[in-house]
């Protein structure tokens, strides 16, 4: 196999930000994180206490989302929105940038909205992943293609404390003229891209999208360290047959990984 297990499930950010899940299915997603031994669960604020009970001990982190997931709360509300998610226990913050601001070329509040969020964080010892909605951004905005918006965004993070740079919510469903709504996600070109307009020191992160264990390990060949997922469990038994499989003799051919086509 190209990569461990270890390797690829520490990239997992196991997903559990549906709005129908039930407490119960969150502490069943939680156990799930902790038996597949991913990096962390991304979680509803409400719920990141107990997730942080449920997941001691096991090396998964907790994760949660601030502004979520359209990010157009005040700042002073994800600064407080984090310092209630720190203190509950997650040590990583996944927040939403204000798209309507960033897309008004208003980049001055955009980067005071981003560094509220990671001073208030860092002062707790949590990390942050700055979220950009990639799929509102292909028509680019305030003067900027849609690469340069983006590049913009990356450089913007990196100047305000970001540790991360992410690609989607995995909600950000666009309405067509045809009124379906349809989602991409986590795009290879994205991921390309947003990797090259990052220092080293800024990592990123890939949500929306990726279901099979070759579209994880795509993410990683292009240079992401996380991937925001719900199939966890699917991708991960699939490593599992594969590595049995090699170990048993010659594997069969594997179909090459592609990112996009749906949600979180």
């Amino acid at each position: 196999m190209k990569y461990t297990y270890e390797e690829l499930a520490q990239m997992i950010d196991h997903s559990l930000l549906h709005p129908t899940l039930t407490d119960r299915e969150l502490e069943e997603g939680c156990r799930l994180a902790a038996r597949y031994r991913v990096a962390s669960v991304c979680i509803k604020p409400y719920f990141a206490q107990r997730a942080a009970e449920l997941l001691a001990g096991t090396g998964v982190r907790v994760g949660c989302v601030i502004g979520f997931p359209h990010g157009n709360s005040l700042t002073e509300v994800k600064r407080h929105e984090t310092a209630l998610a720190c203190r509950d226990g997650a040590v990583e913050i996944d927040m939403v940038i204000n798209l309507g601001k960033a897309l008004g070329g208003d980049w001055e509040y955009v980067e005071r909205d981003i560094a509220a969020v990671c001073a208030e964080a860092h002062a707790h010892g949590a990390k942050v992943k700055v979220i950009f909605e990639n799929d509102y951004l292909t028509q680019g905005g305030a003067g900027l293609g849609a690469d340069e918006f983006k590049r913009k965004l990356c450089q913007l993070s990196e100047r305000a404390g970001a540790d991360w740079v992410k690609t989607s919510t995995g909600y950000g469903f666009v309405k067509g003229a045809d009124g379906a709504y349809r989602y991409a996600g986590a795009t290879e070109h994205d991921l390309a891209l947003m990797r090259a307009s990052c220092s080293p020191k800024v990592q990123v992160k890939a949500a929306g999208g990726v279901r099979d264990l070759d579209g994880l390990i795509k993410v990683r060949d292009l240079g992401g360290t996380r991937c925001g997922a719900t199939a966890t469990a699917a991708m991960l038994d699939e490593y599992r047959r594969r590595e049995a499989a090699e170990t048993a003799g010659p594997a069969p051919a594997a179909t090459a990984g592609k990112l996009g086509g749906g949600g979180y």
